[in-house]
């Protein structure tokens, strides 16, 4: 078994990477009871599934790290469920706007400016957007549409995998796995823009309700789950992490990857409690921020 192969140290590194996740667990679960006791019913859903993105992850790692027969099982379920968050970021900022019928008076006549990350950054010859009801439901779809095809891919791959068609290390054109991630990866990076674009013009209006914090976790939460493991699975299949024995180089860096998740998924839960924890008063008509010209006389 895996607990008989290890020695004191590895017992002890194991021991305290469990105990930080059943940490994160618990805080969790209390930051759960207090939104559902003081939050209104209309943003619970929502808050909730996004606070448990790092407590999931640190969850999945934790028994990635205990089963190492699991971890493509573990990975996969980490990324379905990020993939329905991300989807759940932008429907919160649209909720703390006060809604699509709110944001919308708020924003007539406004532009979305899609020129940002991470997919048109540097596209700055594209123009500026205008924000209606067709423009909402673009970006709701390029977020929604993650949370539908991520599963339906990962399904697909567990189905070639039970048949020895899909290799998670096999990345030659001629197999499955390379054509199904990057597939995955062009949803992503969709995904992501159209958060981006959101949260670029409503970040002044949300900044009295610490929208800047809380889409940096959300951004480290992409950047350590989806890049971070990606570039030491890489890592790990060119051989540039040293085997262990009995731990070859992919094993080893799949336990790295894994380790640190568990770590930072820790201190993102721990941090994301003070932000979310505290109870904000919704939006009054254009007083919360410095808004437009356009949209300060919109004065009901």
């Amino acid at each position: 078994s895996l607990s008989s192969g290890l020695d004191l140290p590895e017992r002890f590194l194991f021991a305290t990477l469990t105990l930080m996740t059943l940490i994160a667990i618990l805080v969790f679960i209390e930051e759960a009871v207090y939104i559902y006791r003081k939050i209104p019913s209309s943003k619970r859903s929502i808050i909730i599934w996004i606070n448990a993105a790092a407590p999931v992850i640190s969850t999945t790692s934790c028994i990635g790290m205990w089963v190492p027969r699991s971890t493509m099982f573990t990975d996969f379920t980490a990324g379905v469920f990020f993939a329905i968050v991300i989807h759940k970021f932008l429907m919160m900022m649209i909720k703390e706007c006060g809604g699509q019928k709110v944001l919308l008076r708020r924003f007539e006549n406004g532009l979305f400016t899609i020129t940002t990350g991470p997919c048109c950054c540097c596209c700055l010859c594209l123009p500026q957007v205008p924000i209606t009801r067709q423009t909402l439901f673009w970006l709701k779809l390029g977020t929604f549409q993650l949370a539908v095809f991520r599963p339906v891919l990962v399904f697909l791959s567990i189905v070639l995998w039970t048949n020895g068609n899909y290799i998670l290390y096999n990345l030659s054109p001629k197999g499955p796995a390379l054509w199904i991630n990057c597939f995955i990866g062009a949803l992503t990076l969709l995904a992501l823009w159209a958060v981006g674009i959101m949260f670029r013009k409503v970040r002044i209006l949300l900044k009295c309700k610490n929208i800047i914090p809380k889409f940096a976790l959300y951004q480290f939460i992409v950047i350590l789950n989806q890049l971070q493991t990606t570039v030491i699975n890489m890592l790990a299949t060119q051989n540039i992490i040293p085997c262990a024995p009995p731990l070859s180089s992919r094993a080893r860096g799949s336990y790295i990857a894994q380790q640190l998740l568990i770590m930072e998924m820790f201190l993102i839960t721990v941090i994301s409690r003070v932000f979310y924890r505290r109870k904000y008063h919704d939006l009054e008509p254009l007083e919360c921020a410095a808004e437009e010209p356009g949209d300060k006389k919109q004065t009901p």
